[in-house]
């Protein structure tokens, strides 16, 4: 399998992995995107559309629907007081937390058939063009690799 054939091929069986276990928590693939992304802070709007790779109209509607389930909140920014960021709510948190550990789990399961030497690889190919084409924090780094057996 070529690099092209085996990256496109990946990124649809990642992206079907994520979908599903969105839909399993009752969001949609962006509203977990969107979670994952304000785990680790709040975010202006025009720097999640960036993030996320979103219009400005649609970051503003996926905002308002993910507001209206009260896993989001508008908050002031400080920087700049025309301006707001986003913030996950308490239930937001909570939500964002067990989605992403699952999915987490999910993805990494989809390595399941590799040894350690071979995911360290992986690993650190898929970082090396990660980092090489500057991909934005999306999906935060787990905190810790699961264990695999041998």
């Amino acid at each position: 399998m070529s690099v092209v054939t085996g990256l496109v091929r990946s990124s649809f069986l990642v992206d079907a992995v994520y979908a599903h276990s969105a839909r399993d928590y009752g969001l949609t693939q962006q509203q977990g995107q969107l979670l994952c992304v304000l785990m680790g802070q709040p975010y202006g709007m025009g720097r999640l559309g960036s993030v996320l790779g979103l219009a400005k109209s649609s970051i503003t509607g996926l905002v308002d629907r993910t507001e209206r389930n009260g896993l989001v909140r508008r908050e002031p920014d400080p920087q700049d007081t025309r301006a707001v960021r986003v913030a996950l709510t308490a239930r937001g948190s909570r939500l964002a937390a067990e989605f992403y550990a699952e999915t987490c789990r999910r993805i990494d399961a989809l390595a399941g058939g590799l040894d350690a030497a071979e995911r360290a690889v992986l690993a650190d190919l898929l970082g090396r063009i990660v980092a090489d084409n500057q991909v934005p924090v999306v999906f935060p780094e787990p905190a810790a690799e699961p264990a695999h057996p041998a």
